[in-house]
């Protein structure tokens, strides 16, 4: 018999159901028809999977669903208020922070998490804690800047 559980994903409860060993990325995207969350590593090294769980970054293809039953799961899909960006969403988009833009939501999240943790994270933080995130297309250089234009560092 499968398992049946409670979620929460972008303010919204959801309730899954099958094997609770799955990853929350395949939930999101099978299930719940999430797809702004990429598959990438499938290990939880490159970042694409990237969302926030009770605000925290974690990696969701290497985290079982039943870890994250009674927390709160926001997707890339969710980090907006309406039709107004996100501060880190706004400045990718001022940066030119992509290419082919499939790390991006991944990029995104992590930046928001960091900042939402150091809303003046220094060029370190930002480098150490961008680490964990890939891009394939080595847009580091606009990504770096996007995050410092969302901490209120842009420079010219």
């Amino acid at each position: 018999m499968p398992d049946s559980l409670q979620l929460t994903v972008n303010g919204k409860a959801a309730t899954i159901s099958g094997d609770s060993n799955r990853s929350l990325l395949e939930v999101l995207r099978e299930d719940l028809n999430l797809t702004g969350t990429k598959y990438g590593c499938g290990e939880g090294a490159c970042g694409a999977c990237s969302v926030l769980v009770d605000g925290k970054r974690i990696f969701s293809c290497s985290t079982a669903v039943k870890e994250v039953v009674g927390k709160k799961i926001q997707t890339i899909e969710g980090l907006a208020d309406g039709d107004t960006l996100h501060p880190v969403q706004k400045a990718f988009c001022d940066e030119g922070a992509f290419q082919c833009g499939y790390c991006t939501a991944g990029m995104i999240m992590g930046a928001a998490a960091l900042l939402a943790e150091k809303p003046q994270a220094t060029d370190g933080e930002i480098s150490g804690w961008m680490n964990r995130q890939i891009c394939r297309c080595c847009s580091y250089t606009s990504i770096t800047a996007a995050v410092r234009r969302a901490a209120g560092r842009a420079q010219s």
